[in-house]
């Protein structure tokens, strides 16, 4: 099927399950999350495939084993590409996202690596400047001083501190949403905006398992 866009149960399933995150809820709703959450997300990332590939969803289950909080469900559902990209619905509407999320330590030494050369980094930080001059949030997580060796003057000493590094905007739960050609446009253009930075990850990192 077709995206069809986004409902009001999309948000207000949600809505509902941060305020009661617990099984009698999800099961009282688990239709309405099939129905208007992983349903259209499904569809609409169906829609995208021809231009940024398959994308797959998230289970909605957390993972407790490590954690304080033992709540047992996200309260947001998310998808992403096998290139990068990614795309999220929850309570306050959707956001879309693309780059570097959870590198090994080869991928993150590459990284480093690309960013301290010269064209290689200075390209990232075109890439970036570009995305945020968009309107786009650049964001990772970030060492709170600089990696071991790296001069306290590098020129590049924000994009080396970062231990993931991606962009993203998003939407608030806003009456279009319902439109199924403007969310796709939407979500289209800002991942065509994402596709550099996506890019620049695959030339100058690459997958895990690779051993250059």
């Amino acid at each position: 099927m077709a995206f069809a866009g986004f409902t009001t149960e999309t948000f207000s399933f949600y809505e509902g399950l941060m305020s009661d995150n617990g099984k009698p809820y999800w099961t009282a709703h688990k239709d309405d999350y099939e129905r208007h959450v992983r349903g259209p997300l499904a569809e609409l990332c169906a829609d995208l495939e021809d231009e940024f590939g398959p994308a797959k969803l998230f289970r909605p289950y957390r993972d407790v084993r490590f954690s304080k909080d033992k709540t047992p469900y996200k309260t947001h559902q998310g998808a992403h590409t096998g290139e990068g990209f990614y795309l999220q619905v929850d309570a306050d509407g959707l956001m879309v996202a693309g780059g570097m999320y959870a590198p090994t330590p080869e991928q993150l030494r590459r990284y480093r690596a690309a960013v301290d050369a010269g064209a290689s980094g200075g390209e990232l930080q075109k890439i970036v400047d570009g995305l945020r001059a968009a309107g786009l949030e650049i964001a990772g997580d970030r060492l709170k001083t600089r990696p071991r060796g790296t001069p306290e003057d590098h020129p590049r000493l924000d994009l080396l501190r970062h231990r993931s590094l991606y962009a993203h905007r998003g939407w608030p739960a806003d009456p279009w949403m319902s439109d199924p050609d403007e969310v796709l446009a939407r979500v289209r253009d800002s991942w065509r905006l994402l596709r550099p930075l996506v890019d620049w990850g695959h030339e100058h990192i690459g997958p895990a398992e690779s051993t250059r």
